[in-house]
């Protein structure tokens, strides 16, 4: 008989290194090794042939930056999304498309299950989990780290450090980088280790060499960059009047940004699984669109369907932080999100200056702007009768009137 086949979300590091080989061992299974480019960059040197060397069968190391930007970060930034008022949610977003391809790969390989190194007290086991019984509910998942048995094994690194050593499995595990660490295409975000302890300053001087993305705002140049992002519903298509690809847009904003020391953000956190976490993240690119994509919806939205939209910000930005993306009420929401988004379109000036992201103009064909009507002077169009605010004001305050009358009683 056939050896059961598992699909494993691969990174090549100490951690997911050990389930290969340990998955292999315990289950007797074919592992089949899977990453994900979705902008690792360097990190995804040399992981090939050590997937193999370690025991994999097959690896797949598959390209899905375009995808990530068009169907994933350019419609949460439609939706004007940040969890907690500070997270652009880099890694949330991604796992939902590593774990929609660790699918499609398990049904062409005819595997019965897939397989992550997630820990348990983490996110991201909930969005690869909750995606692929989404996705397909037939798929088996194992979480090693949710099994008590290899808990035994590894209670720490040193033991996980140890069995790559006797299996021959090459490991970099450094006390110079005593934290963990994940990038793509939107962001890299910082935690454990040393961040542990929220009173730790990453931004200090001595700290500098932990950033990855950008330079720190006291490093950025002394003179401000201008930018010009023109949109197209909601969607940024042009920079500087040169049409991109969504994954260009990211890759170029991601060089300005960090250029000018943008997008850095600590923060504490509420996980899903109900504790508090600290995390530092570098969001260069993502930041500067999602600056420019709220000026460009100011100019050209309507003011009962922004508030509208902007009332449902902190469900969207949960459901994705906690990995609903495909869940039917996250697919409800982008088909409003979308409709939103219909006259979102023009040009947004930026300067960029030592961390900041500063509004420097913004432009329309659809613009609901009028300068006459908006005018402290007189309006030509006699479109607003200043007069009438007074029964306007009148009807507004009628409630309140009646109400400070009762408890003044």
């Amino acid at each position: 008989m056939a050896k059961e086949k598992i699909v494993l979300a691969y990174s090549g590091g100490l951690d997911t290194s050990v389930i290969l080989k340990w998955l292999k061992e315990t289950y007797d299974a074919e592992i089949i090794a899977f990453t994900a480019d979705i902008g690792q960059k360097d990190e995804l040197d040399g992981l090939e042939a050590k997937a193999l060397a370690t025991g994999a069968s097959k690896v797949y190391i598959d390209d899905l930056r375009d995808e990530f930007a068009k169907d994933f970060i350019y419609p949460m930034f439609q939706a004007g999304t940040l969890y907690e008022g500070q997270y652009l949610l880099g890694t949330s977003i991604a796992r939902p498309l590593i774990a929609k391809r660790m699918v499609d790969i398990a049904r062409a390989e005819g595997a019965t299950a897939i397989a992550h190194g997630a820990t348990g007290k983490g996110n991201d086991q909930v969005r690869f989990e909750l995606t692929a019984a989404a996705l397909a509910p037939e798929i088996g998942v194992i979480a090693p780290w949710r099994l008590e048995a290899f808990r035994e094994q590894f209670p720490g690194r040193a033991e996980m450090i140890a069995y790559a050593e006797k299996h021959g499995i090459p490991v970099t595990a450094s006390a110079a980088k005593p934290y963990s660490t994940d990038r793509n295409l939107l962001h890299i975000s910082f935690e454990s280790g040393m961040l542990e302890d929220p009173w730790f300053d990453p931004s200090s001087e001595e700290n500098e060499s932990m950033y990855v993305l950008s330079v720190s705002p006291e490093r950025a140049p002394d003179k401000a960059e201008y930018v010009e992002l023109t949109f197209d519903q909601g969607n940024c298509t042009a920079i500087n009047g040169q049409e991109l690809s969504p994954l260009a847009i990211m890759e170029t904003l991601n060089e300005l940004g960090g250029k000018h020391g943008i997008g850095r953000v600590d923060m504490v956190e509420n996980r899903f699984v109900g504790m508090k976490s600290r995390g530092v993240y570098e969001t260069p690119g993502g930041t500067i669109l999602f600056t420019a994509h709220r000026k460009m919806e100011s100019l050209t939205m309507d003011r009962e369907v922004m508030h509208l939209r902007d009332s449902l910000i902190a469900k969207y930005s949960q459901l994705v932080y906690n990995g609903f993306w495909f869940a039917p009420e996250r697919l409800a929401l982008q088909a409003l999100v979308e409709e939103s988004q219909k006259n979102v379109s023009g040009v947004v000036r930026l300067k960029l200056y030592k961390g900041n992201v500063i509004g420097a103009g913004v432009k329309s064909p659809v613009s609901l702007y009028n300068p006459d009507i908006a005018t402290m002077e007189a309006d030509p169009s006699q479109a607003y009768d200043q007069g009438d605010a007074t029964g306007f004001i009148r009807l507004n305050a009628l409630r309140l009137k009646v109400s400070s009358a009762v408890n003044n009683k």
